[in-house]
């Protein structure tokens, strides 16, 4: 039995010596230490030998060679697993010292551009920029700016209602009412800029939608005239379009403003000669203005005897289209990186 033991000890070493995967380190532990191994056979024998101390002797050379082949399967088994690491350390090895994939840095939104543009002209003749909420209460989106209910101007702002009282506003002269009432509280001058979203109920096309920003400005003090809404609306078209733009007011209605007139740029592209995108005229309308209505002086705590005041809005959109000569207002909404790259 001795002899077949030494025997069975010297193939098994042998063998895992010589294995190379690691995935057969497992069959090697079945083949020579399982319960139907060949040594576990001739353990099996150990009562049919004649005296104790034979049995005793074979059973401590029988543990000893379990003991060195777990030893060697194991200490096998770790060679196998740290050569593995080791190749597949060297297979992923990066160079740490290349430069790195570039990463694409992101930039504002081509209207948040011209957005910002517009607040620095403004801001550095002495303007604030204002804003308010863009859920509103009927009272402060039409009410206050002298278009009462089932007024006809009410139509061509066609409305998001939320509730009877409650709508998403239709432009950011909400933003007007709110700062005279609980910020400048009948002080003067009031000048602020109010840039922001606005919502209508209308059908989208190239050149209208239902979410839109505006840029509004007021201002209010004693002894304002129109003369100084031309020459604030002057110094804003040239910081956009340049200085050599020219500006016309042309009478028009809004309900918060007495009187009101349509602002219109000399065009940018034929130069005021009269082309395709003028429609012949030299010009181009980008909003509207005039002056302060009394009825919305009073509703914003002020006195129409006392001060006057002028407002302006016009869209942002607009002013991105005509200087970048986008043709419809609907890619600024479109998250697509192709024409947002472009700015």
């Amino acid at each position: 039995m001795k002899d077949q033991l030494l025997k069975l000890r010297d193939e098994a070493l042998a063998a895992i010596a010589g294995v190379s995967d690691a995935g057969a380190i497992q069959e090697m532990r079945v083949r020579y230490l399982g319960k139907k191994s060949e040594l576990s056979r001739v353990l099996g024998g150990l009562g049919k030998l004649p005296t104790v101390e034979e049995r005793r002797a074979m059973g401590a050379l029988g543990n000893e060679i379990k003991q060195a082949i777990t030893q060697a399967l194991d200490a096998r088994e770790a060679e196998l697993a740290a050569a593995e690491l080791e190749a597949r350390l060297a297979a992923e090895r990066i160079d740490v010292t290349l430069p790195g994939a570039p990463v694409r840095r992101g930039h504002l939104h081509i209207l948040y551009q011209v957005i910002h543009r517009i607040e620095e002209i403004f801001i550095a003749m002495g303007y604030e920029v204002a804003e308010s909420r863009q859920v509103e209460t009927d009272w402060y989106n039409f009410e206050a700016l002298n278009i009462p209910k089932g007024h006809p101007a009410r139509d061509a702002q066609d409305s998001l209602f939320i509730s009877d009282e409650v709508l998403l506003r239709t432009h950011t002269s909400n933003t007007q009412i709110r700062y005279m009432l609980e910020v400048a509280k009948g002080r003067t001058p009031v000048k602020i800029i109010c840039p922001g979203r606005v919502f209508r109920r209308d059908f989208e096309d190239a050149t209208h939608a239902m979410m839109f920003h505006q840029v509004e400005g007021l201002v209010i003090d004693k002894g304002i005239t129109l003369a100084s809404l031309k020459g604030a609306l002057t110094e804003m078209a040239r910081g956009l379009f340049g200085p050599d733009v020219g500006i016309r007011l042309r009478p028009s209605y809004f309900p918060f403003t007495e009187p009101s007139a349509e602002m219109d740029i000399s065009c940018i592209f034929c130069g005021g000669k009269g082309c395709r995108t003028c429609k012949g005229s030299g010009w181009i309308e980008i909003g509207g203005s005039g002056m302060v209505h009394p009825n919305v002086l009073r509703a914003g705590g002020y006195d129409p005897e006392e001060v006057s005041g002028w407002a302006f809005g016009y869209g942002p959109e607009r002013v991105a289209m005509l200087m970048y000569g986008i043709e419809d207002i609907r890619h600024f909404v479109t998250g697509d990186m192709r024409f947002l790259r472009q700015f």
